[in-house]
């Protein structure tokens, strides 16, 4: 969401990194860069003013650490502002009453409140472990009550059975009184929405409010709104009296203004963002991991829980288990693909790591897509377990067999199997680091010694945000010194990005 942005920000900065010294001109002309390219963002502009006055002072009258540049210290202000502006802490939802904990939905129509409710309710079954009711207040929309039942039902999570005529107050109460029958821990409600602000909804809300006492009242406000966002979080915060907000749509094309407003002007923290349109795309809200997105570093926090959250324990034993003993076949490297499509495929996972938003314009054009990852995972579905598990029988006429099974050409094939020779060769130096210099790289990986410590992980995103990226070991393989092996179909790209500890990442064919 934030792509316009990161791209204006990021080359207002290089060009003040680059200085060795600053001027108060320099930053005064950085700081009407900034305004606009935030303007641009539809941020509003008391909050515009507000940043820009706060960074200048710091910029202007900077203590200059030895060895820091002061245009990095300059990024670094601008970060810490960043962070600032979008809420200092992480503020989780608070269940800490008697249960039921009722939580409050509201927001306009299409802003996918009912949505958010069902995604809200699974990460609260299957991380918190709590017992869910939800309950559709929605007696306007057509078939708004009938979606969240679905959804109930594909998730494995009680609804509130719909009676009809009943009007959306006397559902809230009958739903605090089946959840407390029940036995449930949090009842959540999905209330009914207009598409623009009237009075009429305000006062529902108010009487639904009054009935169910809800100890969480979250927003869910549609990021690609913008402006508007910030006028409908100051009505509903009026009248309702919000606890929260729930960005939706993260992953769309918006220009991030409304993120960047929002906690601002009303002082309510935005406790939650939806990421995608599937049930399980629905994360916290860090500041300091958004900041460092906008501003190039990427997010190798989110990115390591992200692995930690999708990692199958048992599978990830039994690979280690392989890798010990030096093998790494076709089957494991299938397995490997599906955890990285878990993960967010390549465009979600890029989008977490450092520098990689410099280089938008150069991915989108070599066309990297995670439909690589599914021609990958075609072509070892259309092998036989036997060539699976020991591709060196794979021969002409085999190939040919499996490129028509599954659409692609030999050539696909061929690289394919490239690929799988390489990673097979780091998954040995890999098995065999154990107590070497190899341990760590293991350990990273989440094999071994399992996934990095917190103390671990802080310490990489110190490192990544100050511009330092360790290295590979020195006892790795020369053919493994450039990175990760090549991936098919990612040709055609010229200065190759470089991941934390992989060196570069080659995307096409050596020289």
């Amino acid at each position: 969401m934030f792509d316009n942005l990161s791209e204006k920000l990021g080359g207002i900065l290089d060009r003040l990194t680059g200085r060795g010294a600053l001027s108060e001109a320099d930053v005064d002309a950085a700081m009407r860069e900034i305004r606009r390219a935030l303007l641009e963002a539809d941020v509003a502009l008391e909050v515009v003013r507000s940043f820009t006055e706060r960074v200048r002072e710091q910029a202007v009258g900077a203590t200059v650490v030895k060895s820091v540049k002061p245009g990095q210290m300059v990024v670094k202000i601008v970060h810490d502002e960043l962070v600032a502006t979008l809420g200092s802490d992480v503020q989780a939802l608070d269940l800490n009453t008697v249960p039921p904990v009722p939580i409050m939905m509201v927001g306009l129509q299409g802003s996918g409140k009912t949505t958010t409710t069902a995604k809200l309710a699974r990460r609260l079954t299957e991380r918190d472990k709590r017992k869910v009711l939800m309950a559709s207040l929605d007696v306007y929309r057509p078939a708004a009550m009938e979606q969240l039942a679905v959804l109930g039902r594909d998730l494995g999570i009680d609804t509130l059975p719909i009676v009809a005529g009943q009007q959306p107050a006397q559902i809230a109460r009958r739903a605090i009184e089946a959840a407390k029958l029940g036995g449930y821990d949090v009842v959540m409600l999905d209330t009914a929405g207009r598409t623009t602000l009237d009075e009429a909804m305000m006062t529902e809300a108010a009487e639904i409010k009054a009935v169910a006492n809800p100890h969480e009242v979250l927003l869910v406000a549609d990021s690609l709104t913008g402006q508007d966002a910030v006028n409908l979080a100051r009505a509903f915060d009026t009248r309702v009296g919000l606890t929260g907000i729930a960005l939706t749509r993260i992953d769309g094309d918006g220009r991030g203004g409304a993120a960047l407003s929002m906690r601002a002007v009303t002082g309510k923290p935005i406790k939650l963002m939806g990421t995608g349109e599937k049930t399980d795309a629905l994360e916290d809200f860090h500041p300091s991991r958004i900041a460092g997105r906008i501003l190039g570093m990427g997010d190798v926090v989110s990115l390591v829980e992200r692995a930690a959250a999708t990692l199958d324990a048992e599978k990830a034993a039994a690979v280690a288990e392989k890798m010990r003993k030096g093998k790494f076949d076709l089957v494991d490297m299938r397995d490997q693909l599906l955890q990285m499509s878990k993960m967010g495929g390549i465009g979600g996972l890029m989008g977490l790591m450092p520098g990689i938003a410099k280089m938008k314009n150069q991915i989108a054009a070599a066309g990297i897509d995670d439909k690589i990852l599914n021609r990958q995972i075609a072509i070892i579905d259309s092998m036989t377990r036997e060539e699976r598990k020991n591709p060196d029988i794979l021969k002409a006429s085999r190939k040919k067999r499996i490129a028509a099974g599954c659409g692609l050409k030999v050539e696909d094939v061929n690289k394919l199997l490239k690929m799988h020779r390489n990673m097979a060769d780091m998954m040995k130096a890999v098995g065999r680091g154990k107590g070497g210099p190899m341990a760590g790289l293991a350990k990273a990986m989440g094999f071994g010694g399992g996934l990095p410590s917190a103390e671990e992980i802080k310490a990489m995103q110190e490192k990544v945000q100050g511009g330092e990226l360790p290295e590979l070991p020195k006892e790795l393989p020369s053919s493994l010194r450039g990175g990760l092996p090549n991936i098919p179909g990612l040709t055609g790209m010229s200065g190759k990005p470089t991941l934390p500890g992989l060196g570069g990442f080659p995307f096409g064919k050596k020289k």
